[in-house]
C-alpha cells in the first residue's frame, strides 16, 4: 500500500483533495492511504510516506522539499493546478501510481 500525505497551507483545501482521492481508489479497489495535512507538520510524517503531494499553490517550495525528502526515498510532485481545482480524484491518483 502506497502511504501518501498531501500538503498546503493550513491543511483545509487538502482535505478534500485527500477525499477526492481515496474516493476514487476505493472505486478501483487500489490501496492507498493519503493523509492532508499543513505544509508546517512534514517532519511528523517525513518517516511514514512514499510520495509527497503538494498544492499547486505552494509549488515554489517544491525543491525545498525534494532537498528535505532526499534520504528518504519519497517521491515528491506538485499536483497541478487543473487537478487541484476541480478536486479530480481520478487524475490525482493516476499521478500516484505513475510516480
Amino acid at each position: 500500500m502506497k502511504k501518501v500525505l498531501l500538503i498546503c497551507g493550513a491543511g483545509a483545501s487538502s482535505g478534500f483533495m485527500a477525499g477526492s482521492i481515496r474516493k476514487a481508489a476505493k472505486k478501483r479497489k487500489y490501496e492507498i492511504s493519503v493523509k492532508a495535512r499543513s505544509e508546517t507538520e512534514l517532519e511528523e510524517y517525513i518517516n511514514e510516506i512514499d510520495i509527497l503531494l503538494i498544492g499547486p499553490h505552494l509549488a515554489y517550495k517544491e525543491e525545498s522539499l525534494k532537498e528535505q525528502t532526499k534520504n528518504k526515498n519519497i517521491k515528491v510532485a506538485v499536483i497541478p493546478q487543473a487537478i487541484y481545482g476541480a478536486l479530480d480524484g481520478n487524475k490525482a491518483l493516476d499521478l500516484i501510481i505513475g510516480e
